[in-house]
């Protein structure tokens, strides 16, 4: 006796951006609720090579790279999600993770709209990622407590590291733990 299993077509399941709604692709890709677009349309970058092209004599892969650095270190600090960057941009997050990897390059305008939606100034875009660090390890030590402990810190190995930033987190919280 032969069993015939039935093949369940594969679709792909979407949320709607503006309604939440959980739904199957439609074949004209609106949302059945709201009837807005599904997928917003990738913007496509005027000239995509052209950064890369008048930088090939530097290292570490020219100015496109350091923007793609720029962009997701500047929106892990500000804890945004690619998805949450994506919705102040109004673009596909897609496209937010092309530009992180260095697979698109943002136009000037992407760039304005990435400055925006990271509430930041387009300088600190274009800025490199040596002196980003150096200005957030200044802003760090600027705090008191945090100045006094960097010397004992730096003395610890990792073991010894993890238990003291476990501590500080609770003092932190409000939670007080038992030694």
């Amino acid at each position: 006796m032969a069993t015939t299993l039935a093949t369940v077509e594969a679709r792909e399941v979407l949320r709607c951006e503006h309604c939440s709604l959980v739904q199957f692709r439609t074949s004209n890709s609106l949302c059945r609720r709201c009837h807005k677009p599904l997928e917003i349309e990738e913007p496509e970058p005027i000239v995509p090579q052209l950064v890369t092209e008048t930088t090939p004599s530097t290292s570490g892969g020219g100015a496109g790279v350091e923007v793609a650095r720029a962009v997701r270190d500047i929106r892990r600090s500000h804890q945004l999600s690619q998805r949450q960057l994506a919705g102040r941009m109004q673009v596909p997050r897609t496209y937010i993770s092309k530009i992180e990897n260095g697979k698109a390059v943002p136009t000037l305008s992407s760039l304005e709209r990435l400055a925006v939606a990271l509430e930041i100034d387009i300088c600190d875009l274009l800025r490199d990622a040596r002196s980003r660090q150096h200005e957030e390890a200044t802003a760090i030590l600027a705090n008191p407590f945090l100045k006094e402990i960097a010397p004992y810190v730096t003395r610890m190995d990792a073991y010894q590291r993890s238990i003291f930033l476990n501590q500080v987190r609770d003092m932190a919280m409000g939670r007080r733990r038992l030694a």
